[in-house]
């Protein structure tokens, strides 16, 4: 009879590893296989091979729904009080790649022939924004023929779903989003949104572009060290294809503390009776919280681009494991789960805490 290990077991290594910021299955099973297995509470050793094959057959709803889980009691617990508005920022981004097409999600990377050079993976995140508190909590992976377009309406849709209609009350999203179908997917969805305003509007764009540069701003307030401009106007005339009555554009130029000045154009349903000038300025901002805290943390620091076993589920469960371990550091470091005499850490703080906790006694390696 072949020796049975339970799935917890497997799931609390790797998340244990996760947050020790392990990037491989090998690095895993080095961990089981030492005196810290028993101070991190894993009760079986186990190889690099179980791990593949586990993660190739783990139930990928399930773990979703555990890391919803988390958010909504999350809320409940109030750790957004201090927060008027919850919004649910939207991105694409690669992950990892090969030199050969292993999974149906590889995708062909070109040069400038159009020449395959090698194969890439493309995933779309979601994450809290706008909170203080940036939480990612699921991704959808989009292969050849697909598109991030479409997997950004899926990945908004179920997580609307998984956490439920009143968790948040905008999604912030790039440019490439900014299409009548999915500014009606979010407000069917009950949701507001904030797109980024780029040429794919060329129309609105230089109607906004006109009228702003004929104006005074219409607030300046000062954001941090930086001081802002914003011009806010909601009387413009929708495209053909969208349904709103108006639109509301804010353009915003923000001026740096060391001369650097930035300046971008928004659009949103928000009318100014529900949010002012300010809250859509933080709103729009809120957007970049996926870029640096959610992409650049996850593959700096946690091994995000990494490819532990090159198939389509253990991919997506390597991923989701990710932000489930960005949103637990977090939740731990900056909320205090576990209440103590501790100020916020910074997270390589947090990390070496947790490696001094699984000496265990007596070992000095």
């Amino acid at each position: 009879m072949y020796p049975q290990i339970g799935a917890e077991v497997l799931l609390r290594a790797l998340l244990i590893a996760r947050l020790l910021r392990e990037t491989s299955f090998l690095a895993v099973e080095a961990l089981v296989r030492s005196p810290a297995r028993r101070a991190a509470g894993i009760g079986r050793r186990f190889g690099d091979d179980v791990l593949g094959y586990f993660t190739e057959r783990l139930d990928v709803e399930r773990l979703r729904e555990a890391t919803t889980g988390v958010l909504r009691q999350v809320k409940r617990n109030k750790a957004f009080e201090e927060s008027r508005w919850i919004g649910l920022a939207l991105d694409g981004t690669g992950a990892g790649g090969s030199r050969r097409e292993k999974c149906r999600w590889c995708r062909p990377i070109r040069n400038q022939k159009k020449e395959i050079v090698g194969y890439g993976h493309r995933l779309v995140m979601v994450s809290t924004a706008g909170t203080e508190l940036s939480l990612p909590f699921d991704v959808e992976p989009y292969g050849p023929g697909d598109s991030e377009y479409a997997a950004g309406q899926r990945l908004l849709r179920r997580a609307v779903k998984n956490l439920g209609a009143r968790f948040a009350d905008y999604a912030v999203v790039d440019g490439e989003f900014a299409t009548a179908p999915f500014l009606h997917a979010v407000g069917d969805l009950g949701l507001r949104v904030l797109a980024r305003l780029k040429g794919n509007l060329p129309e609105l764009l230089e109607a906004a572009k006109r009228r702003f540069a004929c104006q005074p701003a219409d607030q300046r307030f000062q954001h941090g060290s930086d001081w802002v401009e914003v011009w806010d106007a909601e009387d413009f005339d929708p495209w053909e294809s969208l349904r709103w009555e108006t639109v509301r554009v804010i353009f915003y130029r923000q001026h740096k503390a060391d001369g650097r000045v930035v300046e971008a154009y928004w659009l949103t349903d928000f009318s100014k009776q529900q949010a002012g000038s300010r809250a859509v300025y933080r709103m729009a901002k809120s957007r970049w919280e996926i870029e640096n805290q959610g992409f650049n943390d996850a593959k700096n620091r946690y091994g995000f681009e990494h490819i532990c076993h090159h198939h389509p589920n253990s991919l997506l469960i390597n991923w989701l494991l990710i932000a489930l371990t960005l949103t637990l550091e977090r939740l731990y470091r900056i909320r205090h789960l576990h209440r103590g005499q501790h100020p916020v850490l910074e997270s390589i703080a947090l990390l070496r805490l947790l490696r001094l906790s699984l000496l265990a006694p007596g070992d000095s390696s």
